[in-house]
């Protein structure tokens, strides 16, 4: 198996591909110390050929790949497609579609929740993969020939797996929840966070408006940093920190510094004056335009006790269904039900998860469905 290392080839392999209705795809990639994951490898099979491409080759153009993933007539067929899509979206500003990803339909199918590739190809079609060239460092060329066996391996088997997920949805009746799914890896603010949200994804507690205002600047200035610099954003600040300078709220580099959590070496860096210019806007922030506090309170023995019975149901939802009740509803979700917030931004509560748990879910906080135990089952029934 050869890499294709310039334009032409590619617009030849790529005009092949494009008469199948459907392609499997991967990618390999490094992302140990940069921002932006760095692209090393392209594997695209349809079920007559399969093709590497060199994104790292200085002959070659990827317009024609990208051409490739924004063709309607053909299902791109991923496997825990978030990270490859991520790449393809920085590099072409696309995301591809129609699309599949069979580590979704998996965990549809009942397979379990966040199912492997090796897992999953040996669950439809049997076969053993040798994964031992997993970790290697896709940056360096030449490529081995193992390294080339192992990247084809994660497009040809997905071939069958794609199609044997494809049959299951379709006998289950579960192909709308596969779209319904796919709606969030469509989503350009899966792959590009705007910087006015950058601060819902810091770990850490903070109890105050002024803090949230504070903590929404600097998270934005931290996610302005890692991006010009091409660095992981813990590279530029931990979220451990963040959270200080939210709470304390230096005005000046002296007051900053003598946080315990701030690397001394800053000293006449340029970030540090831009990071101070975050936090007075945070300062000056109007708090009524900020969004509601997180909540940290500890759950009161009658809303625990509702969070109990609607785990119960789920259970039940699930068992019925042969899925991972994970997959239906999160801790969080049914937290946020258990307080009677049936509002529809919470997962659990819309499309199919609505059809099979969100409804009953609602049903039994109004008192219409009750669960019964006879003979070692649980059952629900209407009242």
């Amino acid at each position: 198996m050869e890499l294709i290392t310039n334009t032409i080839d590619l617009e030849i392999s790529i005009a092949a591909l494009r008469k199948s209705n459907f392609v499997t795809v991967d990618t390999e990639f490094i992302r140990k110390t940069t921002f932006w994951p760095q692209l090393c490898l392209i594997q695209v099979a349809s079920p007559d050929i399969t093709i590497l491409i060199d994104p790292m080759a200085q002959d070659i153009n990827l317009q024609p790949f990208f051409d490739l993933m924004i063709d309607k007539k053909v299902v791109k067929v991923f496997h825990a497609a978030r990270q490859d899509i991520e790449i393809i979206y920085h590099l072409g500003g696309i995301i591809p579609s129609p699309l599949f990803d069979t580590q979704v339909a998996g965990s549809i199918c009942g397979f379990g929740d966040s199912i492997s590739y090796d897992q999953i190809v040996q669950r439809c079609t049997g076969h053993h993969l040798d994964k031992s060239s997993r970790f290697t460092d896709w940056s360096c060329r030449p490529l081995s020939e193992k390294q080339l066996l192992y990247a084809v391996s994660d497009v040809t088997y997905l071939r069958d797996v794609y199609l044997a997920l494809k049959k299951q949805l379709e006998e289950k009746k579960r192909t709308h929840w596969m779209h319904d799914e796919m709606a969030l890896l469509l989503t350009p603010t899966t792959y590009d966070i705007p910087e006015n949200e950058a601060w819902k994804k810091v770990k850490g507690r903070i109890t105050k408006k002024r803090e949230l205002a504070v903590l929404q600047k600097i998270a934005a200035w931290r996610e302005r940093e890692a991006r010009q610099y091409n660095v992981p954003r813990r590279h530029i600040m931990k979220d451990e920190c963040l959270i200080e300078i939210a709470i304390q709220q230096p005005k000046d580099e002296a007051a900053l510094y003598r946080l315990r959590s701030i690397n001394k070496s800053w000293h006449h860096s340029p970030a540090v004056h831009t990071l101070i210019e975050a936090i007075h806007q945070g300062l000056k922030a109007d708090l009524a335009t900020l969004p509601a506090l997180p909540k940290y309170n500890a759950i009161d023995d009658k809303t625990a006790v509702t969070i109990d019975l609607l785990k119960v149901l789920l259970k039940l939802v699930a068992n019925e269904n042969n899925i991972a009740p994970q997959i239906i509803a999160t801790s969080s979700d049914l937290e946020k039900i258990s307080n009677g917030n049936i509002i529809h931004n919470i997962a659990a509560m819309n499309g199919w998860r609505y059809e099979i748990f969100g409804q009953k879910a609602e049903q039994m906080l109004k008192g219409q469905i009750a669960f019964y135990y006879n003979n070692g089952e649980v059952t629900i029934k209407k009242l």
